[in-house]
């Protein structure tokens, strides 16, 4: 930590050296090394995840559910978490007591899913318990979303340049 507040120091004494009667530079200088605390701050939080945005514009990640790895993408148009019925069973959810009852529109088009709980969902250090979730039909859709019942749970979540930066409360 003393390596990294000596090195915003010196950046910041040689950019207000160099702006010296330049109040714009002194400003974008003094901007460019709060942001710069500022990530190295959340990227050494213990409940953080970066997620960088992949060539397709989303940003996908791999979930553990109940331990079980899972590829998932975003989605903060889904209210729930939604996973295909291939990652329920893979996650050892008891599929054959589910109600799918719930109707859900998807980018497939319209389909019925059942809702449960999943004991565990964890994106890198981030981990919550009893998360609500529901479950596709087979085959009714091929990615797994991560919707808002996992975010809302979040202290904050953003969307900077090409990353999405997840915070977990402490």
């Amino acid at each position: 930590m003393s390596r990294m507040l000596f090195a915003a120091l010196v950046l910041a004494a040689t950019a207000g050296f160099v702006a010296y009667k330049d109040p714009e530079a002194v400003a974008r200088a003094s901007d460019t090394v709060s942001e710069f605390m500022r990530e190295r701050a959340l990227a050494s939080s213990p409940r953080a995840v970066q997620i960088p945005r992949g060539r397709n514009g989303e940003f996908a990640l791999r979930a553990k559910i109940n331990g079980v790895t899972a590829p998932m993408v975003v989605d903060t148009g889904a209210t729930s978490v939604v996973l295909t019925y291939e990652t329920a069973k893979a996650a050892g959810l008891p599929l054959e007591l589910l109600d799918y009852n719930v109707d859900v529109e998807t980018a497939g088009g319209h389909t019925k899913a059942a809702r449960l709980t999943l004991d565990r969902l964890a994106i890198g250090r981030l981990v919550e318990r009893s998360v609500p979730a529901l479950v596709v039909q087979h085959g009714q859709m091929k990615t797994n979303l991560l919707g808002m019942s996992f975010l809302d749970r979040l202290e904050s979540w953003e969307v900077r340049s090409d990353h999405l930066m997840l915070r977990g409360y402490p």
